[in-house]
């Protein structure tokens, strides 16, 4: 088998400095932009409960919507590779994380929850049993060490 290498590159840039930088724990935003070539910025905070702005996307979010997305692009791809026409799909994905006193977290869960919606109602259940092989593909699922569960519901136009 052949193995191809994708590099993907971003530029984190820190927007919070008040004037005084990291002099102290509450000097400073957690406010940076995070940008690559040709795309709008994606403005970007710690979660609210580490100081952060609850208007901009916290990495914890970021990495739920990586998970939400691939699953999403793998699941149309194997959908269409077997005749299945998806009409509408969205998800309502949720991740657990737990924090010590140090601190220090991670991510023990995250469950994905797609309402897809085929065409023909003779593919429900295969559309259904799809989702297992789209998690075995998805690149951002094989690449974290937590679980990640799928509560898929189908329906039919």
């Amino acid at each position: 088998m052949r193995l191809h290498t994708h590099t993907y590159a971003t530029t984190v840039t820190w927007t919070g400095n008040l004037g005084t930088g990291t002099s102290g724990y509450r000097d400073y935003h957690r406010d940076h932009d995070i940008t690559t070539d040709g795309r709008p910025p994606i403005p970007g905070s710690s979660d609210p409960t580490f100081r952060g702005d609850r208007t901009r996307w916290n990495p914890e979010q970021l990495l739920l919507a990586a998970l939400s997305q691939c699953h999403l692009l793998a699941y149309l791809h194997l959908c269409a590779d077997n005749g299945i026409v998806v009409t509408d799909y969205v998800d309502d994905a949720t991740g657990t994380m737990t924090t010590d006193a140090t601190g220090s977290g991670h991510f023990t869960e995250v469950v994905l929850r797609p309402r897809v919606t085929v065409a023909d109602p003779t593919t429900i259940d295969t559309a259904t049993a799809l989702h297992d092989d789209a998690h075995h593909v998805c690149f951002i699922a094989n690449s974290v060490n937590f679980p990640v569960r799928h509560e898929p519901t189908t329906v039919t136009t």
